[in-house]
């Protein structure tokens, strides 16, 4: 894109214009980013905050029904589903970057955790490959139901927006949906792989396994 516009300015006689424009966004993507870099820190604090406060075991007891669906055999009193409560109110708040870091810690505990499990129940769990909580996980980390568009309004009211929180239903809806439909293509091709990994064990000879 870069050497598309610099070979249509010479040709255009638009060079002088298209310097000024790389000037310009270098200096506005700074200012972007100083201007999100406030309401990111506020919010930050406030999770903190809900984490001392005992908030986000409240949370977390609110989520353990749909948990105990979404994340079988995972500790609900565990480190790994802590984290996932705390990722899961960041980006219901619109902290889509601050979820991010909590997050990664998520899926390490998950795997530790299924790491354990594994060695205790003496069964074989492949490393390099992601288990269906840590892939469940991931799609609820991406398409988060969010009610606090935190990013997008900040973004919008910079922009010149007199409402910016005017887009909640759109966000709403549009995440639900998402949500919805990608938990269930995890949960229904997860089925498929696990369904197609039995009907080839069976088929190969008992001296072949060993």
């Amino acid at each position: 894109m870069l050497v598309i516009s610099f070979i249509a300015a010479i040709f255009t006689g638009n060079m002088n214009e298209l310097s000024a424009a790389a000037m310009n966004s270098c200096v506005e993507a700074v200012e972007l980013f100083l201007y999100l870099i406030g309401g990111m820190c506020m919010w930050g604090g406030v999770m903190r905050i809900a984490e001392k406060a005992g908030i986000t075991r409240v949370i977390s007891k609110a989520f353990r029904p749909l948990a105990r669906l979404l994340f079988p055999g995972l500790d609900l009193e565990g480190k790994a589903f802590g984290l996932i409560c705390m990722n899961v109110a960041a980006n219901i708040m619109g902290l889509g970057n601050a979820a991010t870091p909590i997050g990664i810690q998520a899926i390490t505990e998950i795997e530790k955790e299924e790491e354990a499990d594994a060695k205790i129940k003496k069964l074989h769990r492949d490393p390099t490959v992601a288990s269906r909580n840590m892939i469940v996980f991931i799609v609820l980390n991406t398409a988060s139901i969010t009610l606090i568009p935190q990013t997008a309004a900040a973004l919008r009211l910079k922009h010149g927006a007199l409402m910016p929180f005017d887009i909640f239903p759109c966000v709403v809806i549009t995440s639900v949906c998402a949500l919805v439909f990608g938990v269930t293509a995890a949960f229904l091709l997860n089925g498929q792989t696990t369904l197609s990994k039995k009907i080839n064990t069976k088929r190969i000879p008992q001296n072949e396994l060993h």
